[in-house]
């Protein structure tokens, strides 16, 4: 597995949080450990972009979260490297 920032775990827990989620379901899917899940949730809590509610034992996407998820795919899409695929790649073209 190559690399993740901060930001890219902090968006996979969220993603995966959309509709609601245990905090197994968040260490899978965001390929965590307990102790790095626990740290990233009290993390996520305290910004309130997640909410949990005590009677499911879930944790929620705040709207606050779903800002941030939004904001970083449009950003996420600026900053996107071109695609190595000749059809996509203007330099392919000028050759």
């Amino acid at each position: 597995m190559k690399y993740r920032s901060r930001t890219e775990i902090i968006e996979a827990l969220l993603q995966s949080a959309m509709n609601g989620a245990t905090k197994t379901r968040l260490m899978y899917s965001a390929y965590l450990s307990y102790v790095q899940v626990q740290e990233y949730l009290k993390f996520l809590l305290g910004k309130q972009l997640l909410s949990f509610t005590e009677e499911t034992q879930e944790y929620k996407l705040t709207e606050q979260g779903l800002h941030f998820l939004r904001t970083y795919r449009e950003i996420s899409d600026v900053v996107a490297l071109p695609s190595n695929k000749p059809e996509n790649n203007a330099y392919a073209y000028a050759r």
